[in-house]
């Protein structure tokens, strides 16, 4: 099933075709799909879990850490699904692909994987309730039914993790109580996060150990058409501020840009930011693989009295698997400091 090609784990069968002016899978409908609706709700935890009606899912952790070396890490832990129809089947005949992504990165180095699998026969699957992720032997799992402690481990050629998660607030609704709009055409999904995670762990790189603390944010969305046709990709941005709050951002780059955010206050309340409050500016790019990509950024948001900038920890975070993009730790400084993650794909 799998074979090595410079170092990452991919698939023989082919999957779908990439490029840099559409994402396909992710912008073409098939009508036997369930789609979101407004006013759909989101259920805990049930929709931990996968949803064999929609095309794609996926459930994402990016964390900002500190070493007891000093120095700062990122990891990323990342599981997609994706279905060539909506029905369940068992076995060889499921029509599932699963593909996962791990990364360590720190200011000199972005190690990155990727792993693929098919549906029904054992090789990946998420239960919702404990919630249990896993593709091969890389795991995201929920301590208790409550989901307030996990388990997460990854691992590729030269590095690998283990990080003890603990949340501190509750799960977190984006955009209208988890109905979460991606264009003016009416494309969305369904869209959750849990931003307070507290990290104990320790990451091996290069057969060094490095015991880390500090936090994580999971990202959890499910749909069958997010990208309009005129969409070339997307920057996404998750802030951990001085205070506590945290900020999502994302931008929806085509003919007209989409933008859309949320506003997290310390305990969890949230309010959505109005797309004409939120400025998102590239202020320097990094040529990186062929690829040029905006790695710094300024975000104001007026409302908020917030006008930051965004440094990459390492600018040189390109991800070149199946689907390549940019995901990698910043740091920001302005009216407030802190550090999050950037996305960017269609790059």
């Amino acid at each position: 099933r799998l074979l090595t090609v410079t170092g990452v784990q991919t698939c023989a069968l082919p999957i779908y075709a990439f490029s840099e002016e559409k994402i396909d899978f992710l912008s073409q409908e098939k009508k036997q799909f369930e789609t979101p609706i407004p006013g759909g709700q989101i259920i805990f935890p049930k929709d931990h879990g996968a949803h064999t009606k929609y095309r794609t899912e996926w459930w994402y952790l990016t964390t900002n850490l500190r070493g007891d070396d000093g120095k700062e890490y990122g990891c990323q832990w990342t599981l997609f699904r994706h279905a060539s129809e909506p029905l369940t089947r068992s076995g060889w005949e499921d029509r599932t692909i699963w593909m996962g992504h791990a990364a360590i990165t720190n200011e000199n180095e972005h190690l990155y994987t990727e792993t693929l699998a098919r549906g029904g026969v054992g090789q990946a699957a998420v239960e919702g309730d404990p919630f249990n992720a896993f593709i091969d032997d890389w795991s995201f799992t929920a301590l208790d039914h409550n989901f307030s402690k996990a388990l997460v481990t990854a691992s590729g050629n030269d590095f690998s993790y283990q990080l003890h998660l603990e949340r501190t607030a509750p799960f977190v609704l984006q955009g209208i109580a988890g109905y979460s709009l991606k264009s003016h055409q009416g494309q969305a999904s369904y869209y959750y996060s849990q931003p307070f995670f507290r990290i104990d762990g320790e990451l091996k790189i290069h057969k060094r150990s490095i015991h880390v603390v500090g936090q994580g944010w999971m990202d959890r969305e499910w749909s069958s058409q997010i990208l309009a046709p005129d969409q070339k990709g997307w920057d996404w941005f998750s802030l951990h501020l001085s205070d506590g709050s945290k900020v999502m951002l994302f931008r929806l780059r085509g003919n007209l840009n989409y933008i859309s955010g949320n506003w997290i206050m310390p305990n969890g309340d949230t309010t959505a930011l109005a797309e004409n409050d939120i400025k998102l500016e590239p202020i320097e790019e990094t040529k990186i693989d062929g690829h040029l990509a905006p790695t710094r950024w300024r975000i104001n948001i007026p409302s908020r009295h917030l006008l930051i900038e965004t440094k990459p920890l390492n600018p040189n975070s390109w991800m070149s698997v199946t689907f390549p993009y940019w995901e990698g730790p910043i740091r920001f400084t302005g009216t407030s400091q802190g550090t999050g993650y950037l996305e960017m794909t269609g790059y």
